[in-house]
């Protein structure tokens, strides 16, 4: 049966955080030391990992961390959190690398995600494990005329790779599960749509420089292009 909807996820996906040089240049671990480039990656790898706990947290914490995408109060708490315990223990300069996190405009797309979403259709839909409204990412290039609906986990109340959030997605597009392709960087988040029958495709969350079109080699498997 042919595609004739798409499903995307966000981080890692259509959009990296990648920090500019001067981003972490001003960080120090605790005994002063600047943090180097592979301490600076390992963080940024933190701050955006899809699955998996990338700290040890107490058990206060380890509640935020698992509704961390369903609460913006709780995603907040947590990963500053994950910022103490990661070498970041100056709160005024972890709460200013979170703020970068929740800033749509801070993160870069990758060189294809604007062709992707013109060439995956009339039926395209964002789908996100997420706590904060990432809409003005694309308002901003004008690319959320490509795209017919955003389901944002903290909006409605679930998280991949839990059915209903596809389900949802799948019925604001109209759309049939065995009609649709989900294109996602995570096999155990975005992969969960093949569970109620959805094609699925993974992609590399490389840096952008490194994945020049990996969004339209996935469709064209699917001969959506």
């Amino acid at each position: 049966m042919s595609i004739t909807s798409i499903l995307f996820d966000f981080s890692g996906t259509l959009f990296r955080l990648e920090q500019t040089p001067t981003w972490l240049s001003h960080l120090h671990n605790p005994n002063g030391t600047p943090l180097d480039l592979e301490a600076q990656t390992e963080l940024m790898r933190r701050m955006t990992a899809p699955v998996g706990q990338v700290v040890e947290l107490t058990e206060e914490y380890q509640h935020a961390w698992y509704n961390r995408d369903l609460d913006p109060a709780l995603h907040r708490k947590v990963y500053l959190e994950v910022l103490r315990h990661s070498g970041v223990p100056d709160p005024a300069q972890a709460t200013a690398l979170y703020d970068r996190l929740i800033t749509p405009s801070e993160w870069t797309p990758y060189p294809d995600t604007e062709a992707a979403l013109k060439a995956a259709g009339n039926s395209v839909g964002i789908l996100s494990n997420i706590a904060f409204d990432i809409r003005p990412a694309f308002t901003q290039r004008g690319w959320d005329a490509h795209i017919a609906t955003f389901v944002l986990s903290f909006e409605v109340g679930a998280i991949k790779p839990q059915p209903e959030i596809f389900r949802t997605a799948l019925d604001q597009l109209g759309a049939r599960a065995e009609e649709t392709l989900m294109i996602g960087d995570s096999e155990e988040a975005d992969g969960g749509a093949r569970a109620l029958g959805c094609a699925f495709e993974l992609v590399d969350p490389l840096p952008t420089a490194e994945r020049p079109d990996a969004l339209l080699g996935a469709l064209r498997k699917h001969d959506v292009f």
